[in-house]
């Protein structure tokens, strides 16, 4: 069974019963930095996933990644992420990352129904404010997306021993990618206008899976 962990611009989404969802966030909302990964990802080990798919509203950090692209990144840098681990002895000392096999399905899988993007890495922040424009220029010279959970739920995954992935959809151009400057307003305004057709990939993914 899947488990799918579903971002802010995607909570609620109605998947069928082709996978056990959970929101991200949690309601009432927890911001990003405050999210309880371990807590939602046992959830879903104990609703009897065997593997995670993580739905992630991410900024483009490059023009080529603009809103509406759909990318399965294949890495993640998280060099500001605090202290994550659910281990307290040398086991924490792992090398973590997406899981190969599993990646390498879940694209076969949307390949089928929508263009999607084989690799690239997503940069987590700690978040919860969005980035400047300078640090956006910083980033992108080593990264595709940018985001605020992605890496957390897949280093907590990895040390739970269930294999996890994660797509990613681009709602917005980073800060200062764009010609015009970002303002809140455009991040809630991409993932409305995709929320739907994400919905709708899903539920065929499921369906045909």
């Amino acid at each position: 069974m899947v488990g799918i962990i579903l971002g802010s611009g995607a909570a609620g989404l109605d998947l069928g019963d082709g996978a056990v969802t959970i929101d991200r966030h949690g309601d009432p909302y927890r911001l990003p930095h405050l999210v309880d990964h371990r807590a939602n990802l046992e959830y879903l080990r104990e609703a009897g996933c065997d593997r995670l798919l993580g739905v992630s509203s991410v900024g483009g950090l490059r023009p080529d990644v603009g809103p509406g692209t759909l990318i399965v990144p294949d890495d993640f840098i998280a060099l500001d992420l605090p202290p994550m681990t659910t281990l307290a002895d040398h086991r924490a000392h792992r090398v973590p990352g997406f899981d190969r096999t599993w990646r390498a399905g879940v694209v076969e899988a949307l390949a089928k129904h929508a263009e999607v993007r084989n690799g690239g890495t997503y940069w987590q922040v700690a978040g919860p404010r969005l980035e400047t424009a300078a640090e956006v220029r910083f980033i992108a010279r080593h990264a595709e997306v940018i985001g605020m959970t992605v890496a957390s739920e897949c280093i907590v995954a990895g040390e739970l021993g269930i294999p996890y992935a994660a797509l990613c959809l681009v709602d917005n151009l980073a800060n200062g990618v764009a010609a015009t400057e970002l303002e809140l307003a455009d991040v809630e305004a991409g993932q409305a206008r995709h929320r739907a057709d994400l919905e709708q990939l899903l539920r065929r993914v499921l369906t045909s899976a």
